[in-house]
């Protein structure tokens, strides 16, 4: 999904320890666990009349089905069987929920619809804002495939926030591949060291980070730094460090 490009793009000065300057022009965030909440839809689903089984349950469905979804997306680009993210997340339910015991099908076709319309952070769509009024390039680039990204967008209200939302089908490959992170330059006539990227996932900002993207890894859980080349560049608890990483 393609949004219209603003008039212009201001560029940022950052500086980071032991680099030189350097000008970010375009911040790229992540979609899923960054922008949306991916927990918010069984979360939802237990607080809904009659759910008290799914509700006592409901937090290990949701991990296990994050889980599930990510390690799909790994293996599947690296045996070259791809299929489009809104399959591998069908597929992680499956998983999950088989697990837990629960295989009812409405109570699948529930989670998928929530699913497709997550709430984005509450922070996120201000963080967007003050980005916009700075003159900074925003946009998506997300596993999802884009009739997904366009429900979260548009259920999220911040389609008018971002100027484009790049998906990975484009690519046919899923993050951290290293031609995912190639369609921000193709996108934005960027080098890697003009983009801030953002996201909440460890293995992500490593890809993003060995790539050679400013990073900001958003880790609202207090994990540790994932044992991996790519490093974060900067790490905090949510997105509203973004405009202050960016001097905004």
């Amino acid at each position: 999904m393609q949004l219209p490009s603003p008039p212009g793009r201001a560029s940022v000065t950052r500086t980071r320890m032991g680099d030189k300057m350097g000008q970010i022009t375009t911040c790229i965030f992540d979609a899923y666990g960054t922008l949306f909440d991916v927990n918010a839809a069984a979360r939802a689903m237990a607080a809904m009349p009659g759910q008290g089984d799914f509700a006592a349950i409901w937090q290990q469905v949701a991990a296990d089905w994050r889980a599930k979804q990510l390690q799909y997306t790994w293996l599947r680009t690296l045996t070259g069987a791809h299929c489009d993210f809104w399959q591998v997340t069908q597929d992680g339910l499956d998983w999950a929920l088989e697990r837990a015991g629960h295989t009812d099908p409405a109570l699948r076709a529930q989670l998928l619809d929530l699913y497709r319309h997550l709430p984005a952070y509450p922070e996120g769509p201000g963080v967007l804002a003050a980005l916009k009024q700075a003159g900074v390039a925003r946009a998506i680039l997300s596993n999802g495939s884009p009739d997904m990204l366009a429900a979260a967008v548009a259920s999220a209200g911040i389609a008018d926030l971002l100027d484009d939302v790049l998906s990975v089908e484009a690519v046919g490959r899923f993050k951290p591949h290293p031609s995912v992170y190639d369609l921000v330059g193709a996108r934005f006539s960027t080098r890697p060291d003009q983009v801030l990227f953002v996201s909440s996932n460890g293995w992500d900002i490593a890809g993003a980070a060995a790539y050679g993207f400013d990073t900001i890894w958003i880790n609202r859980t207090g994990d540790p730094v994932d044992r991996l080349p790519g490093r974060p560049a900067a790490i905090a608890r949510d997105l509203g460090a973004v405009p202050a990483r960016l001097g905004v």
